[in-house]
């Protein structure tokens, strides 16, 4: 007769069970990061390996002037104009299924572009690029925010930033290469492994938070919120090109004043509301978004000028500029992986995004006020460094705090509302800087000129050390 003896587990088992699993754990948690980041790693790459393949893509599907423009519009009216909805649905239906639908869409956008042998092809595709990004940028800063809470956050934020840093970068170096080698479709193909593997590897690595109790949607909400963002950065994009006065550019903002108007009204009767008012009754959140807003467009002008600065005032080709702003993205990545963890265990995410917005003034004064005669090295390395160190310091901080103010169930929400916030400062402050240089640059030329672009990086300095005041009003009410 065999006879089976069961043994019970001693302590020392027991703790090496529990290790093991906080090791599995950790090992999980960290394969999340690195699923996240990448998705936002695609982002940005998109966006600045297309800008180099432009020129390609005009000449081989004889795109006219105005429609090379939707290119780059399509994309950004998209994704601008639906960050904050996605949010808010997120947090609703689902975090890793928003994700996971998000990465989809941009490769099928992606996919459609590559292939696109005419203008309404390619606009497409890139329209639905820009729903993709917009479902998925939200959804994965969420997953992110909730995986690592307390002391991990500002770690991760950190890779978060860097990653956003690196794919500029990569787009920018990587753009020349692979149009001159393999064509323009290739700037498109090269994404598509990344969210390939994103749509694979969501449901193993990644956990799905809680969502919000089921409601009824908001779909008046959701309209008028979407339409507005869209008309806004649709008469931002026009006005720097047509004039701040010209009709269409007045109609679309005109429109958005409306919309936004409408959408308030809408919310406050509503009984489950797609953005909660009462979340802005927190000083700290209200504050945030504008300094998203304001501090969006101090940041994001400043690469677009740069690059326009490289090319007309310093006479450099398309590949030479392109180097040129390298070290730029490289100063980026190292300051947002070890400097800016740091910076936000020191002093928290106020005043490191305080002192962020003071060194991007700098760097736009110093682009200011250089001569031209003094060459790359002195007149526009400088300040490109002083930029790139205050774009880290204080961009993934004011995200940082608008998700702090507000509650678990609304990250996704908060995601949304940082993206779209930044999006919106980007297209406008693109717009006005560009039309304040063109207002006092010689008349005829169609370019900014050394008068120009000196107006238009004071204008940009101005902004970020007004919005860096502003940042001061919130650096006693969190640490």
């Amino acid at each position: 007769m065999s006879t089976t003896i069961q043994t019970r587990p001693t302590a020392t088992h027991q703790r090496e069970g529990v290790k093991d699993s906080g090791v599995s754990a950790r090992r999980r948690r960290w394969a999340a990061l690195g699923l996240l980041v990448s998705a936002q790693f695609v982002v940005m790459l998109d966006t600045s390996v297309v800008n180099v393949a432009l020129p390609s893509i005009q000449a081989d599907l004889r795109l006219s002037p105005t429609a090379v423009t939707w290119v780059i519009n399509a994309y950004v009216l998209a994704f601008g104009g639906l960050l904050l909805l996605s949010g808010r649905v997120a947090d609703l239906f689902g975090r890793r299924r928003m994700f996971v639908a998000g990465s989809t869409l941009f490769m099928v956008g992606t996919l459609l572009a590559a292939f696109a042998v005419n203008q309404g092809l390619m606009v497409t595709g890139r329209i639905v690029q820009g729903v993709g990004a917009a479902a998925l940028s939200p959804a994965a800063m969420s997953l992110l925010l909730l995986t690592f809470p307390g002391e991990k956050r500002a770690k991760a934020m950190s890779i978060w930033g860097a990653a956003s840093t690196l794919g500029g970068a990569t787009g920018v170096m990587a753009g020349g290469l692979l149009v001159g080698s393999l064509g323009w479709s290739s700037v498109f193909f090269v994404t598509v492994p990344v969210s390939v593997a994103a749509v694979i590897m969501a449901p193993t690595v990644l956990d799905e938070a809680a969502r919000g109790a089921r409601r009824r949607f908001d779909g008046l909400g959701a309209a008028t919120i979407t339409g507005a963002v869209i008309a806004l950065v649709n008469g931002a994009l026009g006005g720097a090109d047509h004039g701040w006065t010209s009709l269409p550019v007045v109609a679309s903002l005109a429109g958005s004043a409306v919309l936004i108007a409408l959408f308030v009204n809408v919310e406050r009767r509503t009984t489950d509301p797609l953005v909660p008012l009462e979340l802005f009754s927190n000083r700290t959140l209200s504050t945030c978004v504008a300094l998203a807003v304001l501090g969006g467009a101090a940041r994001a002008s400043t690469f677009v000028l740069v690059a326009l600065y490289l090319q007309q005032a310093l006479a450099m080709a398309p590949q030479q500029a392109g180097l040129a702003m390298v070290p730029t993205s490289l100063t980026g990545f190292a300051v947002s992986l070890a400097l800016l963890p740091r910076t936000l265990r020191t002093l928290g995410p106020q005043r490191t995004l305080v002192i962020g917005l003071v060194v991007l003034a700098a760097g736009h004064l110093w682009l200011a006020n250089a001569p031209l005669g003094a060459g790359y090295l002195v007149a526009v390395l400088p300040g490109l460094l002083l930029v790139a160190l205050g774009v880290a310091l204080s961009f993934t901080p004011t995200t940082m705090v608008i998700a702090a103010a507000a509650p678990a169930s609304h990250t996704g929400l908060a995601s949304g509302l940082a993206g779209s916030a930044t999006q919106v400062g980007a297209a406008l402050g693109t717009a006005m800087f560009t039309a304040i240089g063109l207002s006092v640059a010689e008349a005829g030329t169609g370019t900014l000129g050394a008068t120009g672009f000196s107006a238009a990086f004071t204008a940009a300095a101005v902004v970020a050390l007004a919005t860096a005041v502003f940042g001061l009003t919130i650096t006693r009410t969190q640490r």
